[in-house]
């Protein structure tokens, strides 16, 4: 593992024990504001929705290609995490946020287990098959990729899918 990997796992645990420096932190952030968001109400209950996950912590298939962690800029790739595949595939892929307690239950950040329980109480209409995961530290040049490319293909599939709320869960 290379010096810069060691310096943002360093960066992120002392972050994580020492929250004013996590307040700072994300004082200082400037975020992206050139986009015009646009908002979608909700169409139809909740008991007759399908959802699906999208989450930026890193989540992905252990046979999936890990994300970048070396280019400074981040990943703007994606990857489908298909539910019909065990729970105890999944792992996090990311070196800008402690994630030792969610490598341990993946529901803090990628809750599907209890969506799943929800499902079967009748509270949502159906859990998608397929959710998306991405690595949540995206900046600079990589910025117009996930905005132009993939961001609009996940929402073209999330679409396709018939998906009609989208869970985004952070790292």
């Amino acid at each position: 593992m290379g010096i810069e990997r060691l310096k943002n796992r360093f960066i992120s645990k002392v972050i994580t024990r020492f929250p004013s420096l996590a307040k700072r932190f994300v004082e200082s952030y400037e975020p992206w504001k050139s986009l015009d968001v646009p908002w979608t109400p909700v169409a139809k209950p909740l008991t007759a929705s399908t959802i699906a996950v999208v989450t930026t912590a890193g989540v992905h298939h252990r046979d999936q290609e890990p994300f970048n962690m070396t280019d400074r800029d981040g990943d703007p790739s994606f990857r489908t995490i298909d539910l019909r595949k065990p729970i105890t595939s999944l792992m996090i892929t990311h070196d800008y946020y402690d994630h030792a307690d969610a490598d341990k239950d993946i529901n803090i950040v990628f809750p599907v287990e209890r969506l799943k329980e929800f499902e079967q109480e009748g509270l949502i209409g159906h859990l998608a098959d397929k959710h998306y995961g991405f690595m949540g530290h995206i900046i600079g040049r990589h910025i117009p990729t996930l905005i132009n490319t993939t961001a609009r293909e996940v929402a073209r599939q999330l679409k396709n899918d018939k998906v009609d709320i989208v869970l985004l869960t952070p790292g």
